[in-house]
């Protein structure tokens, strides 16, 4: 015990000394004349707080792409040695030459345009009820009872879908226990199995911006419709879906860019005729070193154009009353 009260009264002085050296620092000139300078204006203050995450975001997220780029430009990588990369466009017009490299590619988009909105079919119920028939109390908890599932990774969930779908999974088994098959329906390996496994690992993406769009939607302008005589359609198109665009528009791009680049699932759950294009990508940076090139100039064609249909498609909503849901 002595000796606990010992090391306190030692720790003591020493925090005191600690505290003293940091007082003496921020009242010292120099510290005060830095922070006059950097804190001066709102707009200072405001790039000295952002600094750190931008600096982030520019080495942890920009860096990679641009390396990315740079890779699809050279002849070979990782070069031998003794070898010098020589800057090349072949890995990019390799795509437009095999029809073997579009088919993915297309099936990919496609596909993930579809998916997209089905998705948004399937959740918008969803949302509108958690939003506007769920007392606000029990909102948190059925938000919470959504969230579980996806407290586990991708390829768990992936394979609670190929449980469920196999065939000895639980649809097999209650279809051949109900007397309705003789045999089990294959639905594993097939684009139904790839699109429900897509759906089910992105509906939460497009779940909550709905729920927060619609959720912010006063009842008031729902009832003044009803009182101008607009019945159930008219009031949900020509007010509520304009005003959850935000919503939508969040929501398609988070479940698009997500499913344009799933690479374990399609494995997992895709056959032959569902490959889509992280597959092919995937396949050049698993043989020898000078294919990575290639598979970096695919990997960037993918980026372009997922970014490009992106704004594309915000463009097409529009901003301010404007685009398809004004």
């Amino acid at each position: 015990m002595s000796s606990r009260l010992e090391q306190r009264a030692d720790a003591q002085p020493a925090a005191s000394s600690r505290r003293t050296i940091w007082a003496r620092l921020a009242l010292s000139p120099g510290y005060q004349a830095i922070s006059a300078t950097l804190l001066k204006t709102e707009r200072r203050r405001f790039w000295l707080l952002a600094s750190f995450p931008l600096i982030w975001v520019l080495v942890a997220n920009l860096g990679p792409i641009l390396q990315m780029f740079k890779i699809s430009f050279l002849d070979a990588y990782p070069p031998s040695i003794g070898q010098t990369p020589q800057w090349t466009l072949a890995n990019w017009l390799s795509f437009f030459e095999e029809s073997i490299f579009i088919i993915p590619y297309t099936r990919t988009i496609v596909f993930s345009a579809v998916l997209t909105l089905i998705t948004l079919i399937l959740t918008y119920p969803v949302a509108y009820y958690l939003a506007k028939h769920v007392r606000r109390q029990r909102q948190l908890l059925f938000l919470l009872l959504l969230l579980v599932p996806f407290w586990v990774g991708e390829i768990v969930r992936t394979y609670a879908i190929m449980i469920l779908l196999g065939n000895r999974g639980f649809i097999n088994l209650t279809l051949s226990w109900l007397g309705l098959i003789e045999r089990p329906i294959p639905f594993m390996y097939t684009n139904f199995s790839l699109g429900l496994g897509v759906i089910y690992l992105t509906s939460l993406y497009m779940l909550l911006p709905l729920y927060s769009a619609l959720e912010k939607i006063p009842n008031s302008y729902r009832e003044a419709a009803a009182d101008l005589g607009a019945g159930p359609w008219t009031r949900f198109w020509r007010v509520i879906l304009p005003l959850s665009k935000d919503g939508i528009a969040s929501g398609c791009t988070l479940v698009f860019l997500i499913s344009t680049g799933f690479y374990a699932t399609p494995v997992l759950l895709g056959g032959p005729s569902s490959t889509v294009f992280a597959e092919t990508i995937a396949g050049f940076f698993h043989v020898a070193g000078d294919k990575w090139p290639t598979g970096a100039a695919f990997a960037s064609i993918m980026l372009i154009s997922t970014l490009t249909l992106t704004a594309l498609f915000l463009k097409l909503m529009g901003r301010k009353g404007e685009g398809i849901l004004k």
